[in-house]
């Protein structure tokens, strides 16, 4: 009998995942315990769909802070922990309670994630507009407002180049 082969291991993906620095900025996460926390709250179907199905242990991460200026990316992220059920939505405290989702059949989900580095200046969305990479990000399209974007492998070495860390 023939043995099957292992799976593949799944390469990793790239991510942008967008925040209100008042809600939850890069300066709470290398605060938080081993720079380590949940990123919780997300309540879009798509971004959650992400989060639950797509997003991986391993998987780098673009911190872009949305909302209040300057509008960029302040730094790197790795996800540390895949997809779980987000327990705010069960939290009658929490302003991200969701009196409709189940902990029994869970409507939102969070993953976990770690900060790898801060860059001493933020990557702007100017600077993004202007590099013939960065320019076509989803980030930079018109009314996009999606929480968690995926990036592409070359978005994501020409933000390090903005950045000056690549």
């Amino acid at each position: 009998m023939k043995k099957s082969a292992a799976p593949a291991a799944t390469a990793c993906r790239y991510w942008l995942f967008k925040s209100e620095p008042s809600a939850f900025g890069i300066e709470t996460l290398d605060r938080a315990p081993r720079k380590t926390a949940p990123w919780d709250g997300v309540r879009n179907y798509q971004a959650r769909n992400y989060l639950r199905d797509q997003v991986s242990v391993g998987d780098h991460v673009l911190f872009y802070h949305s909302r209040e200026e300057p509008l960029g990316i302040f730094g790197t992220m790795d996800v540390v922990r895949a997809g779980y059920p987000d327990h705010t939505a069960f939290d009658p405290a929490s302003k991200y309670h969701d009196p409709a989702s189940d902990p029994d059949n869970p409507r939102w989900y969070m993953v976990d994630v770690k900060l790898v580095q801060k860059f001493a200046e933020p990557v702007t969305r100017e600077q993004l507009q202007q590099d013939p990479v960065t320019s076509g990000m989803l980030v930079m399209k018109r009314g996009m407002r999606l929480s968690i974007q995926p990036v592409t492998e070359a978005e994501w070495q020409a933000v390090l180049k903005l950045a000056g860390v690549a």
